[in-house]
């Protein structure tokens, strides 16, 4: 199949995920599959669904079940001649390996899932040698998890931590009187320390001078002797990469008066830090991760079907639990999909060759398969990233900024704070 027929059929198919959400908000029902005579495809989510990482996996579920509950509703999807009515089963592992372990061989042996959803980190590294042994088709945030030898394991949507750079380049541009920084976060390979190594990088390329940087353990219950220690050196800019513990961080920052730049991955949550500071300190926070309601995201090359019809529908059901997670596990799950379609079948092995042999349109905009020049092997899928500002107490985008270009430039310098922090790179 040619680019642009492939083109064609993914817009197509796009458009009726779209028409399936129209129709679900007008009839004001979830559909049932009691009369359908579809054959039942299901995807697997091995996900904490509870615990301390609970939001990092549980919206994502309520994210997919919106697209699951659309495509059934337009009349299910078409692979490889079969039609079928789309099925979410999920395994809590609240990010326990062992649990992962035996979620994975759930899903895959139990409710026949073609393909399983993931976090990332420790749950990913355990179920990896048994699900490569049985081809599953698996999928991380964290590109992280990547090794030369994980065939069947791609990173289609968050390229954490690299994506962290665009916001960087954005702050040293708009605010060029900005030179020194402190880093704060946690002390975990899998996310503090691969955020803190791409934060310094970007820093450095940018620079801006990194002054102080705490890496703290997950028993800190105080933070203010933390936030006091780095405010000490007086930095123009307060940076907590890609912490679990932003809204204590952010309150400790209001409470000791900081008045500088404020650059963050994530900001979860951020209508609650805001009652708990107030607008005018938590504008023009930094940070990478937009809501879906954005009219940037109407823009073309936006890759995501009627995202403000998405962002309605998840707050309607779901009113407090969005979080960065609720529209990347969609992401990847619509990705997956294209690709069965394409490919004309659902089996890992046909679906995989399809993704990392054809050009794949990123969510945001571009797509380039990435990943061998840190970890071994271009199974992360990178492209325009959002540069996301509060703004009147609310998340716009500002910009999408150019990964891909960044990376080509500047990868010798993340490597370097990679190794320095004992980070594994090939």
């Amino acid at each position: 199949m040619g680019f642009q027929l492939q083109q064609e059929s993914r817009r197509k198919f796009l458009k009726q995920v779209a028409a399936g959400a129209a129709t679900v908000s007008a009839a004001g029902i979830i559909p049932s599959r009691a009369f359908s005579a579809n054959k039942t495809l299901t995807v697997g989510m091995n996900i904490p669904m509870t615990g301390d990482l609970a939001p990092w996996g549980l919206p994502g579920f309520y994210g997919c079940e919106i697209i699951a509950n659309n495509i059934n509703a337009w009349g299910g999807v078409t692979i490889g001649g079969e039609t079928y009515d789309l099925s979410i089963a999920t395994y809590d592992h609240a990010y326990e390996t062992d649990k992962a372990v035996q979620g994975m061989k759930k899903l895959v042996l139990e409710d026949d899932a073609k393909m399983v959803m993931m976090l990332g980190g420790a749950t990913v590294a355990a179920v990896l040698p048994w699900a490569t042994r049985r081809k599953v088709l698996t999928t991380t945030l964290l590109p992280s998890d990547i090794t030369p030898d994980s065939e069947y394991l791609i990173a289609t949507c968050e390229s954490h931590p690299l994506y962290n750079v665009t916001g960087v380049e954005y702050l040293a541009r708009e605010f060029p009187d900005a030179k020194t920084a402190v880093i704060v976060t946690n002390n975990d390979v899998e996310y503090g320390l691969q955020s803190t190594a791409t934060y310094q990088a970007a820093f450095e390329v940018a620079g801006i001078e990194v002054v102080d940087t705490n890496l703290h353990g997950f028993d800190v219950t105080d933070f203010a002797p933390i936030v006091s220690s780095v405010l000490a050196k007086n930095p123009d800019i307060f940076c907590m990469a890609t912490s679990f513990y932003v809204t204590p961080i952010m309150e400790q920052l209001y409470h000791q008066g900081f008045t500088g730049k404020i650059i963050s991955c994530t900001l979860d949550y951020y209508h609650e830090i805001i009652q708990k500071t107030s607008v005018d300190f938590v504008n023009g926070t930094i940070f990478q991760f937009p809501d879906f309601d954005d009219p940037a995201l109407l823009e073309s090359g936006i890759s995501f079907p009627d995202p403000a019809g998405f962002d309605a529908a998840f707050r309607k059901d779901h009113p407090n639990d969005w979080s960065a997670v609720a529209w990347e596990y969609p992401v990847i799950l619509l990705n997956w999909l294209e690709n069965a379609k394409a490919a004309g079948s659902v089996e890992s092995e046909a679906v995989i060759a399809h993704m990392t042999n054809n050009k794949q349109e990123f969510v945001f905009g571009g797509g380039d398969w990435w990943g061998s020049q840190l970890w071994g092997l271009d199974n992360v899928l990178i492209g325009r990233w959002p540069v996301v500002v509060v703004t009147d107490g609310k998340a716009r985008i500002q910009e999408y900024g150019d990964l891909a270009g960044w990376l080509e430039k500047n990868k010798d310098v993340l490597t370097k704070h990679m190794k320095n922090l004992g980070l594994r790179t090939i």
